[in-house]
């Protein structure tokens, strides 16, 4: 909070000096214009990131995240989907300063991936990976098909903030299954030949959570379980609002049914929320992990809804 008042501060001392200059020269010193138009684009520069900041004020924005990618309908063009949606927020948490730990990855048994999970930490990053929750379309002429059809593939990306401690919900130790088992896929003769990988079960909600990434089983034990704990208590937000929208008439229950966002690379070029109606005539683009329009665009829809 200290940060964002001094900043506000200093935006506005830097108006001040601008007016001022603007009244001292008029319309009469044309050589300032030049001058003044830049100091005017620098603030309204620094006034658009101030304003962007207002909207991550939610209760978790500024948490780290769990990130799930699951392939859907699609076969192994969808697979093949997922590793590109993989790839995507890898691209962006490179380009945007945030550290991406890869916590499990089920690979397909000829492309792309049947899952992942990813932690992903750094400021505000629940805030901004919040606008990915959701199913992702994609339509292309299919790399894996003789005749070169169009495919469409669909993915569902999960985002959850990290949760040290769960006030609403308790977790017995009791509760919990943890079985042990040989990593598979890559990571050497150590994850090979012990049973490094953690899968832990919670009886009482169902939820089932595996990590094989560390060479530890402790390790592996302690990143599940922050995971499962992300799960748990996602699991409790989605039946109090459940809960209200049952009141109010409005449940849906449809997790597959409807895509937040598509991507489509033949016919034609472009890649469009449908809930914000924000579109890029750049897929490739978008596909390296430049989503920042999108996830701004997000939060403006996001604030103007609620």
């Amino acid at each position: 909070m200290r940060n964002e008042i001094a900043s506000l501060e200093s935006l506005e001392k830097k108006v001040a000096e601008l007016i001022e200059i603007i009244s001292l020269f008029g319309e009469t010193e044309n050589e300032q214009h030049a001058e003044i138009e830049k100091q005017f684009a620098e603030i309204q520069k620094e006034f658009d990131a101030l304003e962007f900041k207002s909207l991550l004020g939610g209760e978790y924005d500024k948490s780290d995240v769990i990130l799930a990618i699951r392939s859907g309908a699609g076969g192994v063009d969808a697979q093949d989907w997922a590793q590109m949606l993989e790839r995507m927020y890898l691209k962006w948490s490179e380009k945007n300063g945030f550290k991406a730990v890869m916590v499990e990855e089920t690979r397909g048994a000829e492309a792309g991936i049947k899952s992942a999970t990813i932690e992903i930490s750094g400021a505000y990053a629940y805030g901004y990976l919040q606008s990915e929750a959701g199913v992702h379309r994609l339509v292309r002429l299919s790399p894996f098909n003789s005749d070169n059809l169009r495919q469409t593939s669909f993915a569902i990306v999960e985002v959850l903030p990290v949760i040290e401690e769960i006030s609403e919900v308790v977790i017995s130790p009791t509760d919990l299954v943890i079985d042990t088992y040989r990593a598979s896929g890559a990571g050497g003769q150590h994850v090979n030949t012990t049973d490094s990988a953690v899968r832990i079960t919670h009886t009482p909600t169902g939820v089932v959570v595996t990590c094989q990434s560390e060479r530890s089983q402790l390790q592996n034990k302690e990143q599940a379980m922050k995971v499962l704990k992300a799960r748990i208590h996602q699991k409790y937000l989605e039946k109090q609002k459940e809960e209200r929208e049952k009141l109010r008439g409005e449940y849906k229950s449809a997790e597959w049914g409807s895509q937040i966002r598509s991507y489509v690379v033949h016919p034609y070029k472009m890649v469009k929320d449908h809930r914000t109606k924000h579109e890029s005539s750049d897929p490739e683009k978008v596909l390296e992990g430049d989503l920042q329009d999108f996830m701004e665009s997000f939060l403006r829809w996001q604030a103007k809804s609620n």
